[in-house]
């Protein structure tokens, strides 16, 4: 989106508004993710597959976003920013309906599918308006809108903890979920701003190949969003398949890991002024690492639950350093950005598939054992990350860039 500087189009008040507007757009955003996740062994037993089978249907979100996102900036250059948000938004939160409905593979992988597209077309409409308040503003304010994401996860996997619980059928809680969210979402967009694009602007190029100054920095983010969605769409599976626990305490992992990735995204920006990248990044890793013992080595579900907590804990604000680390690195910082997204969403498709194939051939614990690996690379690849440090110095907080990158968030 572009507008002439020079022409005050909107006001202070306005602006104000969009903020808090895109806020809210985020929230319920994240609410549809914590809906999902909660409720995934449910959705397992339903359509009667594996966990390897799980672990393959639960890629397609991520190739359909994939495959969709470059489509948003076609919609928002036809429709304006807030036509395209409202609408694209609508599409995720009611596609929130879709897996519960499958009664086998092969609808649940082209339901999950829709629902990928679905989410990574809103994701880049809502970063986008994101990006834009920001710059009208001239702070940041991307961190805090990614921390009100992992609130709306939060709120989204507490409600369905309380679902999974009271053994609700989960076409049932999603569809009114679902209803609930798509209102709040259209009332949350009314205040957005009605950015267009000119005329005569050209799409910005849908794929980007990573500089070699990305690669390693990309390599840490990887480890984290690996982490997350690891975590994200196996830890009710884990705790129910493993620990034996309950549906209801199950669904309650996913709500420890959204609220630990919640707390330090949003207090995040101070430790990072405070410590630099470096050191919170290795910090936040030694605490995943933990996590990831504790999961692997505990003795009931509540050392696990723990486990799961720390590794939100411990992962949640590493994409945005490394976004900021690949911003002032080499001499294309725009490609170095796009190269990092590139690389860590590769990792968000490839993780919960990759679980559910090793636990095919093995087992959960062995899954989990690997992601404690890649945790501990966290501590040990820190260093790549010094690069954010200055900006952070400054005053400013890593952006994380508007191409979907928060669902290792």
């Amino acid at each position: 989106m572009t507008t002439d500087p020079s022409v005050p189009v909107f006001g202070t008040e306005q602006i104000r508004r969009a903020r808090y507007s895109v806020a809210a757009v985020f929230t319920v955003h994240g609410a549809v993710t914590g809906s999902f996740a909660t409720r995934v062994p449910w959705i397992q037993d339903h359509a009667s597959v594996s966990a390897g089978q799980l672990g393959l249907a639960l890629a397609f979100p991520a190739i359909g976003a994939s495959l969709a996102m470059p489509l948003a900036s076609s919609v928002s250059h036809r429709f304006g920013a807030r036509t395209a948000l409202r609408g694209l938004l609508a599409l995720w939160t009611l596609a929130l309906t879709l897996p519960a409905l499958a009664p086998n593979l092969i609808t649940l992988c082209a339901a999950l599918f829709v629902f990928g597209a679905s989410a990574g077309m809103s994701d880049v409409a809502m970063n986008a308006l994101g990006v834009e308040v920001e710059n009208r503003l001239n702070k940041s304010i991307m961190s805090g809108l990614h921390g009100m994401w992992s609130v709306g996860a939060l709120l989204g996997s507490a409600a369905g903890t309380v679902a999974a619980h009271i053994g609700a059928d989960a076409r049932l809680h999603h569809t009114l979920a679902a209803l609930v969210l798509t209102t709040l979402g259209l009332v949350a967009c009314q205040g957005v701003l009605d950015l267009r694009s000119e005329p005569d602007e050209e799409p910005p190029p849908r794929f980007t190949l990573p500089p070699k100054s990305a690669l390693i920095i990309g390599a840490v983010g990887f480890c984290a969003v690996f982490a997350e969605g690891a975590s994200m769409d196996w830890s009710a599976v884990y705790l129910r398949d493993i620990m034996g626990s309950s549906a209801g305490l199950a669904a309650a992992s996913t709500t420890a890991f959204a609220l630990m990735m919640a707390i330090a995204r949003i207090s995040g920006d101070r430790i990072v002024d405070r410590f630099g990248a470096v050191r919170t990044v290795r910090a936040g890793g030694a605490l995943a690492t933990l996590g990831g013992v504790l999961v692997v080595l505990a003795p009931g579900p509540a050392v696990a639950l723990c486990g799961f907590g720390l590794l939100g804990l411990g992962v949640a604000v590493v994409v945005p350093l490394a976004f900021a680390a690949a911003g002032r690195s080499g001499t294309n910082p725009g490609r170095a950005i796009a190269g990092v997204a590139t690389i860590t969403y590769t990792s968000g498709l490839i993780a919960p598939s990759a679980i559910g194939s090793l636990a095919e051939a093995t087992s959960l614990l062995v899954s989990f054992g690997l992601v404690t690996v890649l945790a501990f690379g966290l501590v040990l690849g820190a260093g790549v990350l010094r690069s954010a440090d200055r900006k952070v110095a400054e005053g400013g907080v890593p952006q994380p860039a508007p191409t979907g990158s928060q669902k290792v968030s």
